[in-house]
């Protein structure tokens, strides 16, 4: 089987990229040998829609399954819509997660788990600026609202990843039930 893990080196010791879109390296691996190909992401500074395209490039590479921190909205539909099973985990190697992928440890994510357009985008304002005074300073990311902060987007992004937690641990609840079952 062939599944892609977004990464933020070009190895299979690198650790997990948190950003679907916006990773800086996929990792395409046949589960049976552990061989890899590693692409570096050529969508990565696109302004908008990258999460669609490398969606598509995914895709394309014939994969069966995507490791990775977080996919947005539309990502996850063109993923969804191409038959791959999308799962996120938060940290660890892209070895570790195929290993754990192996042995069904991984359950598969039942919803987006970002909001749209996160990733790119200005952070809140918190840089150093220029030139002298406190400067206005591009942040470090973070926000990816367009630009500007919004508790009440926060506020939805949160209530979105605690779902996605919940339905998760109902999962998780029902595989160790079944398990438990079929010990006895």
């Amino acid at each position: 089987m062939k599944v892609a893990v977004s990464a933020n080196a070009p190895s299979l010791d690198a650790q997990i990229e948190p950003r679907f879109g916006r990773a800086p390296y996929f990792v395409f691996v046949d589960t049976d040998t552990m061989d890899a190909e590693i692409i570096e992401n050529p969508f990565i500074s696109q302004m908008s829609g990258v999460g669609i395209q490398v969606a598509q490039l995914v895709a394309e590479k014939g994969v069966q399954a995507i490791i990775t921190g977080n996919v947005g909205p539309k990502a996850f539909q063109g993923l969804s819509a191409a038959g791959i099973q999308i799962i996120t985990i938060s940290n660890g190697t892209v070895r570790e997660a195929v290993e754990k992928f192996k042995q069904g440890k991984l359950t598969p994510t039942p919803s987006a788990t970002s909001p749209a357009h996160t990733g790119g985008g200005w952070g809140r304002g918190m840089g150093k600026g220029m030139g002298m005074g406190l400067g206005m300073g591009r942040g470090m990311g973070g926000c990816g609202y367009g630009g500007v902060y919004s508790p009440s987007a926060e506020t939805e992004t949160l209530k979105q990843q605690l779902n996605n937690i919940q339905q998760t641990l109902e999962q998780i609840i029902k595989r160790l039930d079944a398990l438990e079952k079929e010990k006895k």
